[in-house]
């Protein structure tokens, strides 16, 4: 995460400082106006009832003024949500990882697209290999780094094999001290490791950990709010019978403040 970055480190110095701000949380209120915002699409809004994200942004303590990663946007649905709570002063870098640029989707257009609607001029794309370290410049400059439900694509066979060890590594230097890495994703069963990422896209959650923490990021919390205990860990998240019910976890990291 080198070239593209560059541009995010002339915005971050203007936009934060080297350690995260006081600023408090978002109000109910401010995320629920985020939820609420009509300019948001239908294809969006359709996913509220599976995604509850006024429960995964304030889980996520995205707050007015944060210099935010959404790593793998997809169509931007997180970082439409991110956008109007970290406002003016805000921004928002919906991530493609540059091995994953040649897909038929063309995540990197989309990740553009999401800055070029009228309501969302703070989110800016950026792509880079997954594990490319950033520049000195570069480090403590994000508040909060975002992923949802793809962080068990980052070990599959379509990456080319990039380090995903490499990936946390790049994280750890980019988010400020005191700031945070979240990731949530579809929960495989107890012990199964990354045996179930490519079949299933399924991870166990007790790797995730494992492969953070060794990064240098500590566990700062967990949520329930998405898990399923009906969902037996047996079926590929895309199984018309789990889909949208997969047992998924929650998991904040934060970086130690020295």
């Amino acid at each position: 995460m080198k070239s593209t970055l560059l541009a995010v480190a002339i915005a971050a110095a203007v936009l934060s400082s080297a350690a995260v701000s006081a600023a408090p949380p978002p109000s109910k209120a401010t995320i629920a106006a985020a939820v609420a915002d009509t300019h948001r699409p239908a294809s969006d809004t359709e996913q509220d009832a599976v995604r509850r994200p006024a429960d995964l942004v304030a889980f996520s303590k995205v707050k007015a003024g944060d210099t935010v990663m959404d790593v793998w946007p997809g169509h931007g649905y997180w970082s439409r949500l991110f956008s109007p709570v970290v406002g003016a002063k805000g921004k928002v870098y919906a991530y493609v990882p540059a091995e994953i640029a040649d897909a038929k989707s063309d995540p990197v257009a989309l990740a553009k697209a999401i800055g070029a609607e009228p309501a969302y001029g703070n989110v800016q794309e950026i792509s880079d290999p997954l594990a490319q370290q950033p520049p000195p410049d570069m480090f403590n400059k994000f508040d909060v780094v975002w992923t949802f439900e793809n962080y068990h694509d980052m070990h599959d066979s379509f990456m080319k094999g990039a380090s995903v060890d490499g990936f946390n590594q790049a994280i750890f230097k980019l988010v400020k001290p005191g700031g945070y890495y979240v990731i949530v994703d579809h929960a495989a069963a107890k012990g199964q490791g990354l045996k179930n990422t490519e079949d299933l896209h399924r991870i166990d959650p007790a790797t995730v950990k494992a492969e953070v923490e060794k990064a240098g990021f500590v566990l700062d919390g967990e949520s329930s709010v998405l898990a399923n205990a009906a969902d037996d860990h047996s079926l590929k998240v895309f199984d018309p019978a789990v889909k949208g019910k997969t047992d998924r976890f929650m998991l904040r990291f934060k970086k130690p403040a020295k």
